[in-house]
């Protein structure tokens, strides 16, 4: 039986080959694009999930009155939980980023990107398989460091590292044990080292003001999450609000009212990554549920579009076999004989979909790692399992009704010649090609609002202008009296036409924030410091007032500049000669007096999807937090770049910094990457709203065959009686116009909100008009009159003799 329904099957190929491909092409896209989207799930979710310790692991974010969220926290805290909340069994500070450090061994030297500085008690969160000494040792001397499985094998080869001598900057330390991440976790460093964190640590013990560290408590029992959650709070109220109101005269509650405190929040370790309230809680980053939502959801809706594709074409080439299932249910076939072959060729059909598929993911794996900044694989266990439940889902879906439909062909209707089906029958093919016209729809309405958002950023004025700006960042903070130096020098290099340095740079704005009181407001500002020339040299223009100047004495002393943004929260409508009082918590702490002598225009320091801040520019020497040199921004000349960023290199290695390589990035690359993702997201929606008007048109194309085909004979006896061929065009389109409107209609209201949530994202945003959707409805209006109007025109050239020789 199965030989003879494959006999069968092989043969309608032959002779069915247009619509063979249509099914499998089409097929194959569907389940090609939700193979990326489970690829991409899977690896999301995988984050932490060999940590044993996962669920009971929180970090502490805090929603902060004038920031919003942030994952940065005050050093003392985690000591101070311990102390009074018996549910923290254990708690670890960690620095919010990695170091780049040169880590030498012998005559071994790396340059190691992920070098972690903790607090001991790191392995108790993070419990990476030991593969040389273990947890409890590995960091328990001062000046131990642990080293990740293939940083050991750079350093040490085959050779044991516990106990050796390595070098980490300019930290000596002695290797304490050696680990391996065997999966996907928040933090993966290749060093985890104590000594110069716990230095900073002992230094700011009593630091509640300054939020430094990143800070992860284990609690003994997760249903008192928010009971420990209410004693930090009340930590802030004691340690923080009333210091803080006692120096403004008035009560912890009045100033918590007035002035707002931070909100603590304990996310868990195995949500965070997908779920947490902040960007960047973890070193290896946050996932985007939203766009991981939105890629699912896409998918399977184009999966979807490719079953009702699937079965419009199968229906639609069911008439040419009616009679095939006419003779044999005449010679004794059952219905449910004919269900489960065309059930068997439905099989047999997904199979090479899916393996076609499956070509294609691998095919365009590496450009899909490449846009997702990821390294997935095609050998996941689970994986697997999940591609068998698409299949079997994709075969009920697409198959069944196509073999009810066939298997319940009338025997003596269809084998007079008379294929008709009911009027449900009808209305369920028509149904589904207005559910392709309204899907297409919308994603050609998206497509083009994500186009005209993204561009829209790219289009903006920043209010800087990096182009031939190059941003060089120094491997240690280096001392401002090194700056003369360092610029006069670069300044000597044929090519180099201006120097300045800055502590921000231009994409992640300023490094720390400041709360100063005027007239009575709190306003928090987020502190640019930076060396004379860099307005002129950014192209950053004054609103009023002046520029910082070495013409002035006290431009390094107590002047400085505020942006609008500040201004208008000050509420002062010309802030020139206006004082205000500034704490300063570094070096040489105290309360500084400083002056306001220009308003430079608003610019954004971080993306342009983010409202521009409230910031607060003053030279290096102004204030001690800010006494040293983290960046350094060159001009160059666009004629013989590359010779000039040679020579700069030369002098940098040979005169600056001999150990460690120069490494520089041009200011407007450096800030497009700051909305890449969005950029990524458009590219994504324009190739899949081309993937989907193709599977429209398939299904259009199908159903338009079947429907004509089905009037072929009305079609003959209106050419006889003289009927013309646009007459018979406009007759046979007719409804497909109706159709494809319908469709749109009902796009229109899922189409407008959803695209209107994904704006909110944007600090700056376009207004949904009218465009978008006139474009789309043309465009589909287009495509479907040429598919319909070139089936229809096929028709009329027909010989009328082949359909009414047996009238």
């Amino acid at each position: 039986m199965l030989s003879n329904w494959l006999k069968i099957f092989l043969y309608q190929i032959r002779n069915n080959k247009l619509f063979t491909i249509l099914n499998i092409l089409g097929l194959s896209i569907g389940v090609a694009g939700l193979v990326f989207s489970i690829l991409y799930w899977n690896d999301e979710q995988s984050y932490n999930a060999w940590n044993p310790e996962k669920e009971n692991v929180f970090q502490v974010v805090n929603d902060q009155p004038r920031s919003g969220f942030l994952a940065y926290n005050v050093v003392p805290l985690g000591a101070r939980l311990k102390e009074v909340t018996p549910e923290v069994e254990e708690y670890c500070n960690f620095y919010p980023a990695y170091n780049r450090a040169l880590v030498e061994y012998a005559d071994k030297k790396e340059l190691v990107s992920k070098v972690l500085k903790s607090e001991r008690s790191f392995f108790s969160f993070f419990p990476f398989e030991f593969i040389r000494s273990n947890a409890r040792t590995a960091l328990k001397e001062k000046n131990n460091a642990a080293i990740s499985e293939e940083t050991a094998q750079k350093l040490f080869g085959d050779e044991d590292p516990i106990g050796k001598s390595i070098k980490v900057g300019e930290i000596n330390c002695v290797v304490g044990g050696v680990y391996k991440i065997s999966g996907k976790s928040s933090v993966e460093p290749a060093i985890v080292i104590r000594e110069e964190f716990e230095e900073f640590i002992k230094k700011n013990i009593d630091n509640w003001s300054a939020h430094t560290v990143f800070l992860v408590v284990k609690l003994k029992n997760l249903a008192n999450k928010e009971m420990v959650e209410k004693q930090i709070h009340q930590i802030y109220v004691d340690k923080q609000a009333r210091k803080a109101a006692k120096e403004k005269g008035i009560t912890a509650e009045a100033y918590v009212k007035n002035y707002g405190l931070d909100i603590p929040h304990l996310e868990q370790l195995k949500t965070a990554r997908l779920h947490s309230k902040v960007n960047n809680g973890y070193q290896e980053g946050s996932g985007n549920y939203q766009f991981l939502m939105i890629m699912l959801g896409l998918s399977v809706l184009i999966l979807i579009l490719s079953i009702v594709n699937y079965i419009n074409l199968a229906t639609a080439n069911a008439i040419k076999r009616a009679k095939e299932v006419g003779v044999r249910k005449i010679i004794g076939a059952a219905k449910k004989q004919i269900v489960w072959q065309f059930l068997f060729e439905t099989v047999i059909t997904t199979s090479f979909s899916i393996l076609f598929a499956l070509v294609i993911v691998e095919l365009l794996l590496p450009y899909y790692n490449e846009f997702l900044s990821k390294n997935m694989v095609l050998n996941s266990g689970l994986f697997y399992l999940q591609l068998i439940a698409v299949f079997v889902v994709t075969v009920i879906a697409s198959g069944v009704f196509p073999a009810l439909y066939i298997s319940n062909f009338d025997v003596l209707k269809v084998l007079k010649g008379n294929y008709s089906r009911s009027k449900r029958g009808i209305w369920l093919r028509n149904g589904m090609l207005i559910f392709q016209f309204a899907i297409a729809s919308f994603f050609i309405i998206g497509s083009y609002i994500v186009y005209q958002q993204v561009n829209f950023m790219m289009d903006k004025d920043l209010g800087f202008n990096g182009n031939q700006v190059i941003d060089i960042p120094f491997n240690e903070a280096k001392n401002p009296a090194d700056y003369e130096m360092i610029r006069n020098e670069l300044l000597k290099i044929k090519g180099v036409e201006g120097v300045s340095a800055g502590n921000f740079s231009f994409g992640s704005g300023g490094y720390f924030t400041t709360v100063f009181e005027y007239k009575g407001k709190d306003i928090e500002v987020e502190n640019m410091s930076m060396e004379f020339g860099l307005f002129d040299l950014m192209g950053i223009q004054m609103a009023e007032g002046r520029k910082l100047s070495e013409k002035f004495a006290s431009d390094t002393i107590n002047s400085v500049i505020v942006n609008k943004t500040t201004a208008a929260l000050m509420g002062e409508k010309d802030p020139i000669g206006k004082e205000f009082d500034f704490e300063d918590d570094g070096d040489k702490p105290g309360i500084r007096r400083l002056k306001v002598i220009g308003v430079v225009e608003d610019f954004n320091s971080y993306g342009p999807q983010r409202e521009i801040p409230p910031m607060l520019f003053y030279h290096l020497k102004t204030v001690s937090e800010s006494s040293y040199l983290s960046r350094l921004y060159v001009k160059i000349s666009p004629e013989n770049m590359e010779q000039t960023i040679a020579d700069i290199e030369k002098f940098w290695t040979t005169k600056l910094d001999t150990r460690y390589p120069l490494r520089y990035d041009f200011v407007d690359k450096s800030f497009a990457r700051t909305y890449s993702g969005y950029i990524s997201q458009r590219n994504l929606f324009s190739l899949l709203n081309l993937v989907v008007i193709l599977i429209a048109l398939f299904g259009l194309f199908a159903l338009a065959s079947y429907s004509i085909q089905n009037r072929m004979k009305e079609i003959a006896i209106r050419k006889v009686l003289g009927a013309e061929t646009k007459t018979l065009l406009a007759t046979l389109s007719k409804q497909y116009v109706v159709f494809c409107i319908i469709g749109f209609v009902i796009a229109l209201v899922p189409a407008y909100l959803l695209l209107d949530k994904w704006l909110e994202n944007f600090a700056y945003r376009i207004a949904i008009s009218s465009v978008p959707f006139l474009i789309g409805f043309v465009l589909l209006m287009v495509l479907t009159l040429g598919i319909v109007i070139s089936k229809a025109y096929q028709a009329t050239r027909m010989n009328v003799l082949k359909y009414l020789k047996y009238e």
